[in-house]
């Protein structure tokens, strides 16, 4: 009895041994032909990512260099002021504004050429409408981007009421959210000047959450006009932070303003975070996790 039980375990044996053959031969070339797929897809990927990046690298040399030709281009016009006419000089800030509005502090050209156009023999009121068109256009292009990343409050100013009140009156107060910090925001208008079309703002900015005194207020006191871009003129805040009131509709019965708390890092090219704040920021986030 006992030999034929073992007889039976070795045909069961003889009999298993060549299908675990066939299922460790079909194992094994499976590994290989997947393992081989798996890597000839892998360096079709990193082919496919390298040849987009060297396309997208070109691409945005290219376009680089085209930039800086028309920047050169453009503002030989205003360094050499007798080369062009006013309607030149009004095209390419035009230029200029949709172009670069994001990297250059373009007021004081705005400025210079309202005054030529304002103080010239032949006066043409269709160059100061589009200047203050293209300024317009450049400020609602550059809240709707930094609204994307932040808060803003909208206030309305009447005339009337700021001529009868000596001092400058006070608008409605808000307090804004952004990056976990909450900000209170007071504005006073002070004066207004109707020919340039530009307001005297007090802004009161209180932190309520700052860990002492001297942090959780700050005053600033400027001017406002249209040609006042947000993501270059703005209020440096502690943490990164910035806001800007921007001037949207005047006229001698009302004007229509916009506060814009945001991230720093949502501001002009040129305004860069100091060195304190960028290593505070990243002890935050090691602290955090993140």
């Amino acid at each position: 009895m006992e030999a034929s039980g073992k007889d039976k375990w070795d045909k069961i044996d003889i009999i298993l041994k060549p299908v675990g053959g066939l299922f460790a031969a079909i194992a094994v070339g499976g590994l290989g032909f997947f393992g081989s797929k798996f890597l000839e897809e892998k360096q079709a990927t990193e082919t496919r990512v390298r040849l987009y990046t060297e396309l997208m690298s070109k691409r945005e040399e290219s376009e680089s260099a085209l930039r800086k030709d028309m920047f050169v281009s453009i503002i030989q016009t205003f360094l050499n002021p007798a080369s062009s006419s006013v309607d030149d000089k009004v095209l390419n800030l035009e230029l200029l504004a949709y172009n670069f509005h994001e990297s250059l502090n373009l007021k004081p050209l705005f400025t210079h050429l309202n005054k030529q156009i304002v103080n010239g023999d032949n006066k043409n009121t269709d160059y100061l409408l589009r200047l203050e068109r293209v300024a317009r256009e450049v400020t609602r292009k550059q809240l709707m981007v930094l609204e994307g990343a932040g808060k803003s409050m909208d206030r309305t100013i009447d005339m009337e009421t700021l001529r009868n009140t000596p001092g400058g009156i006070q608008l409605d107060p808000g307090t804004l959210e952004v990056g976990g910090i909450d900000r209170s925001f007071k504005i006073y208008v002070l004066e207004v000047d109707f020919k340039s079309r530009e307001m005297r703002i007090r802004l009161e900015i209180t932190t309520p959450h700052e860990p002492t005194d001297d942090l959780k207020s700050s005053v600033a006191e400027f001017w406002v006009g249209f040609y006042d871009f947000p993501m270059i003129d703005n209020t440096r805040l502690l943490h990164d932070q910035r806001c800007a009131i921007v001037l949207n509709n005047f006229d001698e019965f009302s004007a229509d303003i916009t506060l814009s708390y945001f991230p720093g890092s949502y501001a002009s090219l040129k305004e860069k975070p100091y060195f304190q704040e960028v290593v505070s920021q990243l002890l935050g986030d090691v602290a955090s996790g993140k």
